[in-house]
């Protein structure tokens, strides 16, 4: 293993990790390659923890660790770290992966989300639309959360499809605890995706943060379901400002379930009536 990764894998394993800190440390210390002693000056107090931590987390331990959990680390410098995810804004330094990795290399992706409340006429939309997905290879991406996610990801693999899962915390603490034996299905038979480590409880800020890894995987997002003020908007935006697809089911204009997905439609996200719609976007 190279100098570079191993110095990564200790610097997001420390407590003090953050995106902007462990980006001031990659891009200043040229320590990490070069310089012996790796010491390293900043006046940016974080940065001095998060550089002081890493020197007393074990490497050798920890992938001894993962390699008994069949967790896979995969850092934003390695050949399997998705092309298409380096592009987003503040790519993952790292992914935390367990399942099939041959996943990460199709490139036909489609993200999917909606709301936790998913209604009957959410479920269906699911069910009509996957079918002919399916059938063209596409790959399903969610959030294993309940509702259109979970269905979503329970739709593909009923229909001997392949999907991908990313969570917000890390593999020991799964959240909602209702989609715990879906995701270890998935992490055996499928892919689930974590920029945290393993004991990471899953915290309020990261949800939305994972919606950047969802979109940032995928060539579109589909909304089926969701209200104005949702995660899955989120998502959507993620996927607009990084010039992906965006498509939307529209809903009954008496239900505030699609008063999300019919904003989205009078902003420009294509209409969905058919799995045709979302298919010849993506040139399939």
């Amino acid at each position: 293993m190279d100098k570079m990764k191993k110095k990564l894998i200790q610097l997001v394993h420390s407590r003090h990790a953050s995106w902007k800190s462990i980006y001031s440390i990659l891009k200043t210390d040229s320590a990490i390659i070069n310089n012996e002693d790796e010491t390293y000056s900043s006046n940016n107090p974080r940065v001095e923890r998060l550089n002081r931590d890493h020197q007393f987390i074990s490497i050798d331990k920890l992938l001894n660790d993962y390699t008994k959990q069949n967790i896979h680390l995969i850092t934003i410098f390695d050949e399997d770290y998705p092309d298409r995810l380096k592009t987003i804004y503040q790519p993952p330094w790292m992914l935390f992966a367990r399942g099939d990795l041959s996943l990460l290399k199709n490139r036909k992706n489609l993200a999917v989300v909606g709301s936790r409340c998913a209604t009957t006429y959410g479920i269906g939309a699911v069910d009509y639309l996957f079918p002919s997905l399916i059938d063209k290879n596409v790959q399903i991406v969610s959030g294993l959360a309940r509702g259109i996610d979970a269905h979503a990801h329970k739709a593909a693999i009923k229909l001997g499809g392949k999907t991908i899962g990313v969570i917000a915390g890390g593999f020991h603490n799964l959240y909602p605890k209702e989609n715990v034996k879906l995701a270890e299905f998935m992490m055996e038979k499928q892919l689930v995706l974590s920029e945290y480590p393993p004991a990471t409880m899953p915290a309020k800020w990261q949800f939305p943060m994972r919606n950047r890894i969802i979109s940032g995987i995928s060539e579109g997002t589909l909304v089926i379901e969701a209200r104005k003020k949702s995660g899955s908007l989120i998502t959507a935006d993620f996927s607009l400002n990084e010039g992906r697809d965006v498509f939307a089911v529209p809903g009954s204009i008496l239900s505030p379930d699609s008063d999300g997905v019919h904003y989205l439609i009078q902003q420009g996200a294509k209409l969905v009536k058919s799995s045709e719609d979302i298919l010849e976007e993506l040139g399939m």
